[in-house]
């Protein structure tokens, strides 16, 4: 006997359990309500981060500034969890890996490049010593802390809202999506970008470098719709940033 046809709710039920399913990049429940709204949010908390940062200072500055972060982030996903954002493959430690030391590389190249030192960066000391708190502010928190914020607000928030409101304004087709993808990768890696040299002023080398980190993570994840590629990335990044001024302060 030939099967029976399925009936138009069946068929309704099925395209709303794909439509569930969809990674976050294909649209889906998962980002429905993402909006620019959201983006309005995150870019509120950006000021204010900024601004509180810069107004108290220090390590407590610092620490307000990456909750005030946290915060849109948080907001972000009660919306929903964009599907699979959060899934860890073995393959992003390589990734990390990789990717956080060669861009390391190209920022030595850089700075030697336009005149600077060739020597291991150190830190500023009378007697060769450690500053007391090198552990606390560059090993945990530079190394550790403010890669995983930064790496879910810029693109664990950012990117994937602006990438999801374009995609919305220009269609579903595959050209939306790639432009949807550029335009996200740009804007992200520019707010990135902005965010330092606000908080910071830095050389050429060094904002040259930054837009390379920024844009490779903001690639790692519109490429593997994941997010953790991109936090290891800046980990490994800053990590080895901090190993090179311990081992050119104690040499020194």
């Amino acid at each position: 006997m030939p099967a029976a046809s399925a009936s138009p709710r069946d068929e309704s039920r099925a395209r709303s359990r794909t439509h569930r399913r969809r990674p976050w990049w294909l649209g889906g429940s998962s980002v429905h309500r993402w909006n620019a709204e959201l983006l309005g949010w995150g870019m509120l908390a950006l000021g204010v981060g900024l601004l509180l940062g810069q107004l108290i200072g220090g390590i407590i500055g610092t620490v307000v500034f990456w909750v005030v972060l946290a915060v849109p982030v948080v907001l972000a996903f009660r919306r929903g969890v964009p599907r699979g954002l959060l899934l860890l493959r073995p393959v992003d430690l390589l990734y990390g890996v990789v990717l956080g030391f060669l861009l390391r590389l190209v920022q030595g190249w850089l700075h030697v490049g336009m005149g600077g030192s060739p020597g291991f960066p150190s830190y500023p000391t009378l007697d060769g010593a450690l500053p007391p708190l090198w552990w606390a502010e560059d090993l945990v928190g530079a190394a550790i802390v403010a890669p995983v914020v930064e790496e879910f607000f810029f693109h664990g928030m950012l990117l994937v809202a602006i990438y999801t409101v374009v995609r919305r304004m220009s269609g579903r087709t595959q050209s939306a999506r790639v432009i949807g993808a550029l335009v996200a990768i740009v804007a992200s890696a520019a707010l990135f970008l902005i965010t330092h040299q606000l908080v910071d002023a830095l050389a050429a080398d060094a904002v040259i470098a930054l837009a390379l980190l920024g844009a490779t993570c903001g690639a790692l994840v519109m490429f593997t719709g994941r997010l953790w590629p991109a936090v290891l990335v800046h980990v490994v990044y800053n990590g080895t940033g901090v190993a090179l001024t311990v081992v050119g302060t104690l040499l020194g």
